[in-house]
């Protein structure tokens, strides 16, 4: 590698981490603070902000002084998104299945033993003033992990937890891999998997996991809300059927045949009241 192409990669990797130091819970920034979190000089990182800034990758508000991410970042989101095979797919049922059900909806694809929301469409029921596209979740905690988790396997549960992924975030996330091997039994049985407040308080979802061609699981479905709108369990088998059916139209349009129809089983206390 020549000097010349050296000094090149190195400058788009600084350029980089800049960018990437923008998310959520800090999305606007100061010189100082772009230094600290990335360890670049102060001229470094304010000829590269201004340059940014220039291409519409940054921009800055000219009240505060902070940056924050321009038009160009937004332009490029969207074209990633358009570009993926899945959210094409899965963005009108999504949002026909929010409208029909007054719940929120969300897809996300595996990735890096993490969940990667590509869209979410939120009903009246669910209201939210953000969106979750490009945010990540984890497998063990949520609805969509867990309803992959079923279907990758014991070898694949085993690493994820070998790696230190289980974290807790509520009393009620699954942390020990004998009581989550249990809970993927159950999955596999009924054909999806639910969710409640092991991610957040007053939250719960079900879903149902999404194949790619040749059967490998490639994303999930879900359908979520407050657990007051989901109704819990007395809606579950109504709300199961719902999301395994969007599920296998969306795993049919990516080249999965779907050879039999999950019948969702009906939750354990159920079964005891109707006997």
């Amino acid at each position: 590698m020549s000097v010349e192409s050296g000094a090149g990669t190195q400058a788009v990797e600084r350029a980089m981490s800049l960018l990437v130091c923008f998310t959520d819970e800090h999305s606007e920034l100061r010189i100082s603070e772009l230094c600290t979190q990335t360890g670049l000089g102060q001229s470094t990182v304010s000829r590269m902000v201004s340059s940014l800034d220039r291409l519409g990758f940054l921009e800055q508000d000219a009240r505060t002084g902070l940056y924050r991410l321009g038009p160009t970042s937004v332009t490029l989101g969207s074209v990633a998104l358009n570009s993926s095979p899945l959210f094409r797919a899965a963005r009108q049922i999504a949002q026909n299945l929010s409208q029909t059900t007054g719940l929120g909806v969300n897809l996300a694809e595996l990735r890096d033993d993490h969940l990667f929301y590509l869209c979410n469409f939120e009903g009246p029921k669910s209201p939210k003033s953000f969106t979750m596209a490009g945010r990540t979740a984890p497998l063990h905690a949520t609805g969509m992990g867990k309803a992959a988790l079923a279907v990758l396997g014991e070898e694949y549960v085993r690493d994820y937890f070998a790696k230190g992924l289980a974290d807790a975030y509520t009393p009620h996330t699954i942390t020990d891999i004998a009581a989550m091997g249990t809970a993927l039994e159950e999955i596999r049985a009924r054909g999806y998997a639910t969710e409640v407040e092991e991610l957040a308080f007053g939250r719960a979802c079900v879903a149902a996991p999404i194949r790619g061609r040749g059967g490998r699981v490639v994303a999930a479905l879900s359908l979520s809300g407050p657990l007051s709108e989901l109704g819990l369990p007395g809606r579950q088998q109504e709300l199961a059927l719902t999301v395994i059916e969007a599920a296998d139209e969306l795993s049919v349009a990516l080249g999965f045949t779907v050879t039999r129809v999950a019948q969702p089983r009906q939750p354990l206390a159920a079964q005891e009241s109707a006997g």
